[in-house]
């Protein structure tokens, strides 16, 4: 649909050029020319983050889909989950020719009814996170059945497809020789994928296992990822406290927090994050609610200043569009986006390299580990 309206404009402009062409003549839409004008009206908008994807650059979006069908899920206007964009080509969604509004009404037997798109990735983690099929109950856009007392609505068995994402989590157990002596549960996350939920939760309840006392968050040169995954760690930590809110360009704001009775980590065991300026986007999402809500204390370089959400479009020919369609704020009221998250501490980490990066012999916890605006 999307494309379609930027050929009824290329037609549009084609006839205005040429006052004597008739419109019942057919002309070859150039799909080079489009994609400059593409391209143009992208880049008028001014925002270096909003851009095209040709078609092999969406499929790599897939990674961060967080179902594993290869379809973006969100809320109609009534308020039901609905197919979003045109699917992935070659995942199960578009092998099933689902089409944009396509509403879901069911998963794995249970009612989307009431659910936000968040819900009902956490539902199907928490089922089986390593499930290879899930499936869905489907009205098609648009469907009428074809005599009376026949069906609209189908059960589609889904393939999940997440052979192409790797795990984001390295972790491991490391003494302190600093003062407040710990035993410190290094975690190590790449970036914020369909995967990191799960292996984190995994890593911080084996390191609770092998006596961790303390934890380091190592977010350097983590560039983002699917934003929902930041808010989910989040609650691993904290309990029903505000994680970051959402502004969009009418100044609408939505709030995210953390559920109650999720946190993994009792409140009185420290936390330190190391950054550097490679942090950015989901990244800072997770630096921010931790920090704000005086849960961890911030060590490194100040972060990249990415504090903005970008929507991703599907187009029919299997490329896409990213547009910014809001910002970040954290939850003592800090705009990320062009700033940055200042370090507590301003110290030289270890060399961010296979073998020294989780060095945290010389950590200290013993007045550190305490954020200063919550002193």
């Amino acid at each position: 649909q999307d494309w379609n309206n930027v050929k009824k404009t290329y037609h549009q402009k084609v006839y205005k050029m040429y006052p004597g062409l008739s419109t019942s003549q057919q002309i070859n839409f150039d799909e080079t020319a489009v994609t400059k004008m593409i391209n143009s009206m992208v880049g008028s908008l001014g925002d270096k983050y909003s851009r095209t994807l040709d078609k092999a650059a969406y499929s790599y979006m897939q990674k961060y889909d967080l179902v594993g069908i290869g379809a973006i899920l969100m809320p109609n206007e009534e308020g039901q989950i609905m197919i979003g964009a045109p699917p992935v080509p070659g995942t199960s969604a578009d092998e099933y020719a689902f089409k944009k509004g396509d509403v879901i009404l069911e998963i794995n037997g249970i009612s989307t009814k009431g659910l936000t798109a968040f819900k009902i990735i956490d539902q199907i983690n928490e089922e089986d996170p390593n499930s290879t099929k899930i499936t869905m109950k489907i009205r098609r856009v648009g469907s009428q059945p074809q005599k009376p007392g026949d069906p609209i609505e189908q059960n589609y068995v889904m393939r999940r497809s997440s052979e192409v994402v790797t795990d984001p989590i390295y972790y491991q157990l490391n003494a302190s020789t600093g003062p407040g002596k710990k035993a410190v549960g290094y975690i190590q996350i790449k970036e914020f994928n369909s995967l990191v939920k799960n292996s984190i939760e995994k890593a911080i309840v084996d390191l609770k296992k092998q006596g961790a006392d303390a934890f380091v968050l190592d977010l350097r040169g983590n560039g983002g990822g699917a934003f929902q995954s930041a808010v989910s760690i989040a609650s691993y930590f904290m309990d029903d406290s505000l994680a970051v809110s959402v502004v969009d360009s009418n100044l609408e704001s939505m709030e995210f927090r953390t559920p109650k009775h999720d946190s993994l980590i009792p409140k009185d065991v420290p936390v330190v994050i190391w950054t550097d300026k490679g942090t950015a986007s989901a990244s800072e999402v997770l630096v921010g609610a931790l920090h704000d809500n005086c849960r961890a204390v911030v060590m490194g370089e100040k972060t990249f200043g990415k504090g903005i959400i970008q929507a991703v479009y599907g187009l029919q020919d299997g490329s896409g569009l990213v547009l910014t369609v809001a910002k970040y704020i954290t939850p003592s009221g800090t705009s990320i986006q062009g700033v940055g998250i200042k370090p507590d501490v301003s110290s030289l980490l270890p060399p961010n390299l296979p073998g020294l990066r989780s060095n945290t012999s010389t950590m200290r916890f013993d007045d550190t580990f305490v954020p200063p605006l919550c002193r």
